[in-house]
């Protein structure tokens, strides 16, 4: 369990809910993503903090059937962010330039899930 004493003051956590897409007019809001990550003072991944702290970084995805996944927010050569599951690639969640965004409420990320993109709006962001 990870106890909020052991993060720096750069870690929040981030709730994403799905945005409004073809087929979902009103978007999700009990589906999206639940982050806890380090932010820069503009919003941004620090990557310097990950680095130093990945096995707090967690990530867990949830939808509207109640379903759950639990796993952590990674970083591939290059730059790359992604959400990592299990074990191997086949279950990984790639972000769209999650580097270059701004995780504050109100902006929107995307995120690519099952060969699909998605795009989730900050709904809150909160120090742990």
């Amino acid at each position: 369990m990870i106890d909020a004493k052991d993060l720096t003051a750069n870690f929040r956590n981030v709730r994403l809910l799905l945005a409004r897409e073809k087929g979902r007019p009103e978007g999700g809001r009990h589906e999206g993503y639940d982050l806890l990550v380090p932010l820069d003072q503009n919003g941004h991944l620090d990557g310097r903090e990950w680095k130093t702290h990945q096995e707090f970084c967690r990530v867990r995805h949830f939808t509207d059937a109640g379903d759950a996944r639990v796993g952590r927010l990674r970083r591939k050569p290059g730059g790359q962010w992604y959400f990592d599951y299990v074990a191997g690639d086949r279950d990984d969640e790639v972000g769209f330039r999650l580097g270059e965004e701004r995780f504050v409420t109100g902006e929107y990320v995307s995120i690519k899930s099952n060969g699909a993109m998605h795009t989730y709006q900050v709904a809150r962001v909160e120090k742990p």
